[in-house]
């Protein structure tokens, strides 16, 4: 499909403070050169402030990474999910439409959004607040059908149920996202049939959901302030500031004219030492300016070999 940038274009672009020291920070993920490889993450977070990404949000994420700009069009043009038209302002709703939702009524649930928002996708309802559009598989099969709201999934819904959903992002409210017929996740209608004693202690809503009301930026505009800025990877390690103690000769034992000492006597290879003397990554010792000793034909090494006969 050939994806054209709109026709209407706002006439700039900047990342909120919040947004702005968070993709700055996204940056410095990437050795110096390779800054280009933030594309992808930065376009997002564009989108996620605007709730569509425009031509000069495009370019401005260009420019902020050193990068040509035709080269974040091609990226913004080729993945799907960047909404390169206006969206509704409450809401743009992304209707499964893959196998399983298909044959579990996502059909259904296509006709609803005709009806209450637009009869073409991708276009703005007459109120301005809602869009809607029929995408590829979610990953979210046994809770077919379901839509996508920004971050959220709400899952196991009817034409009935997404009806009422509507109604609810127009009157302001944030309905709770996650399965919609009172499943805790994905588990059985009737409840749980394995690992039942995880049940007991778990928390009021399965991960994502407990996620998006802990943070609360359920059909919210991302604007930067909705958690701390974390960027573990720029940490540098506490090295301690310990003297280094430089080697000695040893004791009572001066330096020869072979620079050699007590310490520094060379250590044969492990599989040359004898098991029975000095012991692996040990120290063969040895008179200054003397070899270290052969131990190859002590009587134990041959002991030894009959032994593990």
């Amino acid at each position: 499909m050939l994806r054209r940038l709109h026709p209407i274009q706002p006439e700039g672009f900047a990342f909120t403070p919040a947004n702005l020291a968070w993709a700055e920070g996204q940056i410095t993920k990437y050795p110096e050169g390779r800054q280009a490889s933030a594309i992808i993450p930065l376009l997002f977070r564009a989108q996620e402030q605007e709730g569509w990404l425009s031509r000069p949000a495009i370019e401005h994420v260009a420019d902020m990474l050193g990068m040509a700009r035709i080269r974040a069009l091609e990226v913004a043009t080729f993945y799907f999910m960047f909404q390169l038209q206006p969206v509704g302002s409450v809401a743009h709703i992304q209707i499964c439409g893959t196998t399983s939702c298909m044959i579990c009524g996502a059909e259904e649930l296509i006709a609803v959004c005709k009806e209450k928002i637009s009869a073409q996708p991708h276009t703005v309802s007459a109120d301005g607040k809602f869009s809607w559009e029929e995408v590829e598989c979610l990953g979210s099969c046994t809770n077919a059908p379901m839509m996508q709201v920004g971050k959220d999934y709400y899952e196991d819904l009817t034409p009935e149920v997404l009806r009422n959903l509507i109604d609810r992002f127009a009157a302001g409210e944030a309905p709770l996202p996650g399965p919609q017929n009172g499943r805790y996740a994905s588990e059985p209608k009737g409840g749980p049939t394995s690992l039942t004693d995880y049940v007991e202690g778990r928390n009021q809503y399965n991960g994502s959901v407990h996620l998006a009301v802990e943070i609360g930026d359920v059909l919210k505009r991302i604007d930067g302030t909705e958690v701390p800025l974390r960027t573990p990877w720029q940490r540098q390690p506490e090295v301690a500031d310990v003297p280094h103690e430089q080697p000695r000769p040893g004791a009572g034992h001066p330096v020869d004219e072979t620079g050699v000492t007590t310490q520094e006597a060379p250590v044969k290879p492990a599989a040359d030492v004898n098991p029975g003397g000095a012991a692996p990554g040990g120290t063969a010792k040895a008179e200054p300016g003397q070899p270290v000793a052969d131990t190859d034909k002590d009587d134990t090494t041959t002991q030894r070999g009959k032994g593990g006969e």
